[in-house]
């Protein structure tokens, strides 16, 4: 009995160091796991990330005379011709300034019609006064040349000569001051004429910018397309430059995209993405990229390429597989809970007979939703589990059991 006991003693003894040494196990349940097979198929790296439908273009409204809500033609989602009017501002100061500017451009037109008259009575008179110019002028010229002929001839004495001489003299010079004086004249009326024209344009001119200012008191349609977003009540007093609405052009439809930050070094035009819509897939390309970034996510507008689907709406979303590689033929593991733990560092693979499970050094590159590419550390055919590791602690083997 002494000899057995101390046997037993020493076979507990050994089997516990047995069991307590080399590798760590444990015993899984394999209904609780998900063992996935290493395959080699083709890959390619993208993001899910959801887009929203807009309009291909959107003219935005804003106020460019500001003024209270007086009357609104249309309401928020009709269809739009261009030049159709929307809604009507009251705005009383332009108005005033309006009626004052008509009121300056009468009295400049006024003031010209008289300047023109009394310039044509001058005219007159200096054209009067010329004619009496040129007639005495003319009876001068024929007494002298008379009187020059008789005192030729001794007819008449030297004194009355003279006097004819000088008379003629007199009128020459007459004529020609005359004429200066009417030049002058002609030329400052032509001045005053073009002054006045011009400062008659310029006051027109300021007169017809006004009318388009309070023209803009009615705001319109610019473009024929959708009136959304529209914001304006009766009553409410809209500043100008402030925002009323938007004119969404419906020829055709873009998606506006929102990514993670993460990416922004990764995302350029030209970059395809697909979705499906009604079990058919359709393509869309990066057409626009917006560098901003805005809750640590930026913005791209993507557009079709292709068939565009004839169901789709504006503010409707998608979800698009954004594709940042061209597809490739990789060995894949498919993405699980094990990444979590290990860090892609490690797997627990199968063994051969696949009652057990070890720790395997692994490789993984690039990632998608739905596989990490296997860089090295398995083959095509191994088993891995790819389920969550979180209580699994060290152990080195899992023991698996159905």
């Amino acid at each position: 009995m002494t000899i057995a006991g101390i046997a037993a003693v020493v076979i507990l003894v050994g089997g516990s160091i047995l069991f307590t040494s080399g590798k760590s196990k444990l015993n899984v349940d394999t209904e609780r796991i998900t063992i996935s097979e290493i395959h080699k198929g083709p890959f390619q790296e993208f993001i899910p990330v959801n887009g929203v439908v807009m309009p291909i273009n959107t003219i935005y409204l804003d106020a460019i005379e500001g003024g209270r809500v007086e009357e609104k033609f249309v309401e928020d989602g009709t269809e739009m011709k261009a030049g159709q009017p929307i809604m009507k501002l009251a705005n009383t100061d332009l108005e005033l300034n309006l009626a004052n500017q008509e009121t300056a451009v009468f009295n400049v037109l006024t003031q010209m019609q008289i300047s023109r008259d009394n310039a044509q009575q001058n005219t007159i008179g200096k054209l009067n006064q010329m004619a009496d110019v040129d007639n005495a002028l003319k009876e001068s010229e024929r007494i002298y040349k008379l009187d020059q002929k008789l005192y030729g001839q001794k007819a008449i004495g030297l004194q009355e000569f003279q006097k004819a001489q000088n008379d003629y003299n007199y009128q020459v010079r007459r004529k020609k001051l005359n004429m200066q004086i009417l030049t002058q004249d002609t030329a400052s009326t032509k001045a005053q004429s073009v002054q006045m024209k011009e400062s008659y344009a310029h006051m027109k001119s300021t007169l017809e910018l006004m009318r388009k200012k309070v023209g803009d008191l009615i705001v319109r349609a610019p473009v024929d397309g959708q009136l959304t977003s529209m914001d304006a009540e009766i009553g409410q007093n809209k500043k100008q430059g402030e925002r009323l609405g938007q004119i969404d052009i419906l020829t055709g439809y873009k998606v506006r995209v929102d990514i993670d930050e993460h990416y922004i070094t990764r995302i350029f035009n030209g970059l395809m993405g697909d979705f499906t819509l009604g079990d058919k897939t359709y393509k869309l390309k990066i057409k626009k990229i917006f560098t901003q970034v805005t809750s640590g996510r930026f913005q791209v507008d993507m557009q079709f390429i292709g068939e565009v689907p004839k169901t789709i709406r504006r503010g409707q979303t998608l979800q698009i597989r954004l594709a940042l590689s061209d597809e490739t033929q990789a060995l894949l593991v498919p993405k699980g809970g094990f990444y979590q733990q290990t860090g892609g560092n490690w797997i627990f693979k199968l063994s051969e007979d696949g009652k057990t499970a070890y720790r395997a050094d692994i490789q993984l590159g690039r990632q998608n939703p739905d596989y990490y590419e296997i860089l090295q550390g398995l083959k095509p055919g191994d088993k891995v589990v790819t389920s969550g590791y979180d209580n699994y602690g060290d152990m080195q083997e899992l023991v698996l059991k159905k």
